[in-house]
């Protein structure tokens, strides 16, 4: 009786440690399971890296771009200050151009004036002073030009002649003088700060 006992015992256990080992062969996955495992987290990742590396791509086209619209923009911002820049200084050099012609006809007055007086021989006190003044005023009048920016286009008899700062007012043929220069000055011209404001009236020898 107890040997049969006993070997019931052992019968339920190996039935139990039986069950046991099926639940755990149950439990490990195949080897199909595995590779599909392994083969699904290898594309997860590639997916991954490639979207990260197009994620990368896409930041780095985005900063060049960013890049050369702040290059763009730092050279504009240069352009406009060096055009302010010139604006600023040539309305400086020559805001005053307008005023400037506006004096060369009465400063050509004066100065007829001032040679005419000195033409006259007449010795007479009140012409004197007259002409005194007059004197006094084209100097002042010149002083004033010159700190101005102004100054005197005077070629003489004999220059040659330049088309840039003269003007032939006529050209002729005479003997004993050479071509293409000055033979007589019919007005002076004047310049603003290096810039041309009327070129010298002239009579040129061919």
């Amino acid at each position: 009786m107890a040997e049969k006992e006993q070997a019931e015992e052992q019968t339920v256990e190996q039935t139990v440690e039986q069950t046991q080992a099926e639940d755990i062969v149950e439990e490990q996955p195949s080897a199909d399971d595995e590779a599909n495992a392994k083969n699904n987290e290898e594309e997860l990742a590639s997916l991954d890296v490639e979207t990260l590396i197009e994620k990368i791509h896409q930041a780095r086209s985005k900063a060049d771009e960013n890049w050369d619209v702040a290059l763009r923009t730092k050279a504009d911002m240069e352009n406009l200050r060096r055009r302010t820049d010139k604006d600023v200084s040539n309305a400086r050099k020559y805001g005053i151009e307008k005023l400037a012609n506006e004096l060369l006809p009465v400063k050509d007055t004066m100065e007829m004036g001032v040679l005419a007086a000195i033409e006259v021989d007449i010795e007479n006190e009140a012409i004197d002073k007259i002409r005194e003044g007059m004197e006094l005023t084209l100097k002042m009048m010149n002083d004033a030009m010159t700190k101005m920016g102004i100054e005197e286009i005077a070629p003489e008899i004999g220059d040659d002649f330049d088309p840039e700062y003269h003007q032939a007012m006529s050209i002729q043929e005479i003997e004993g003088k050479k071509a293409n220069t000055i033979v007589a000055v019919m007005q002076k011209g004047y310049m603003l700060n290096s810039r041309l404001l009327r070129p010298a009236m002239v009579m040129v020898a061919k």
